[in-house]
């Protein structure tokens, strides 16, 4: 937990107040929302649920509730801002860690408690808010990241796609260990053989599919004046690397590159199945990068049917709408995955560049609506075998 708020504040460490409670998108929180919100969640669910303490300000639940308030009206909310929201936090955590020193875990059968569910439940929505916090300082000007390091490993030559054997898989998170309830219950399908690409989309490919179209270009691509395209992210123009996975675009955008490419989007039961054998280790995860490394990296750790970057660098648009498993039950609450569930979101998986590594697995669901692009989003295309 002390190493999920330091990376959280590491974040934040550049900014000028002024900066954390701008509304740069009315699809993305001010800073000094989720910061707050990191702390409120800690305290309803460690603090009072578990701990059945009193909370700090009982006023504070609603204004920081992400279903009650949508994120184009946060910054209108009396929610906390400067020494409050920082003297917030680290109270928050003072009675956080008073509660957890009094909690026997081994002996518990609260659902909550047993394998230190909640807990785990705490450090998952920080991580996850760190990366939401991060789409928002991809539109901070000069924006300068603290503890940036280069992605590992080199890229790697291999086929364009490789081939999914059909049969009957196991998908889903299994009954041990921390995951979400939208990833429940383990359950086997049967699947058709299927290839799928060994590497996510590349600039390059996705270049030539918009000059060949005229469709919109990614979000943060803007013409060099010389044929090609800069990146400008951060309020900075970089040109735009050719062989790195292509990064935020559309499921719409996905989609009609994969029929472009005479391919398709594969299935999320699809992707996971192709995605056995992917080691979160090894893969570009975890913030640090602040991009990605190119296509074919980590190719010394690829799944088991040959395809790399499986997790880490770019989400991966799905064709499957986000809908319940055969089973499937809510749990710790209904707004985490249920009321989320029909045709209006479509399924990512894999993780990003700037997803922790703790937080991915195989199973892991990710769900937005099919017009987003401020995710950390590419392309990797399947075809029947």
């Amino acid at each position: 937990m002390e190493e999920a708020r330091f990376r959280t504040l590491q974040l934040v460490e550049p900014l000028s107040d002024e900066q954390l409670n701008r509304v740069y998108s009315p699809i993305l929180s001010p800073l000094a929302w989720d910061l707050g919100h990191i702390a409120n969640f800690e305290e309803l669910w460690l603090v009072q649920t578990v701990g059945r303490r009193e909370p700090l300000d009982g006023e504070l639940g609603r204004f920081y509730d992400a279903i009650e308030n949508p994120r184009s009206t946060r910054n209108e909310l009396p929610i906390l801002r400067g020494d409050e929201l920082r003297s917030y936090l680290d109270e928050v955590r003072e009675r956080t860690l008073e509660v957890l020193e009094g909690m026997d875990l081994e002996a518990s059968e609260d659902p909550l408690l047993a394998d230190a569910f909640v807990y785990e439940l705490i450090l998952a929505h920080e991580h996850q808010h760190n990366e939401t916090m991060l789409q928002l300082l991809q539109m901070v000007e000069r924006y300068e990241p603290v503890g940036a390091q280069p992605p590992g490993s080199s890229a790697g030559d291999g086929p364009e796609m490789v081939l999914v054997e059909g049969g009957e898989v196991e998908v889903g998170a299994a009954a041990e260990g921390f995951a979400y309830d939208n990833e429940r219950p383990r359950h086997a399908v049967e699947l058709e053989s299927f290839w799928i690409d060994r590497t996510p989309v590349t600039n390059r490919s996705y270049a030539e599919y918009v000059r060949d179209t005229g469709d919109e270009p990614p979000m943060y691509w803007e013409p060099d004046g010389d044929g090609w395209w800069v990146r400008t992210a951060m309020g900075s123009a970089v040109p735009l690397d050719r062989d790195q996975p292509v990064v935020h675009v559309s499921w719409h955008q996905a989609d009609a590159f994969a029929r472009w490419a005479g391919k398709r989007l594969p299935s999320e039961l699809e992707w996971e199945a192709a995605a056995a054998g992917a080691d979160p280790e090894h893969a570009n995860l975890d913030q640090l990068a602040f991009g990605c490394a190119g296509a074919g990296a980590y190719g010394k750790a690829p799944s088991d049917c040959g395809a790399v970057q499986m997790l880490g660098d770019v989400w991966e648009w799905t064709s499957s709408d986000f809908t319940a498993y055969p089973g499937f039950r809510a749990f710790p609450y209904r707004e985490y995955s249920e009321v989320f569930f029909g045709d209006a979101y479509k399924v990512l998986r894999g993780g990003a560049w700037a997803t922790r590594r703790n937080v991915i697995r195989r199973s892991f669901r990710n769900w937005d609506l099919p017009d987003r692009r401020q995710i950390f989003a590419g392309v990797r295309c399947a075809k029947d075998a």
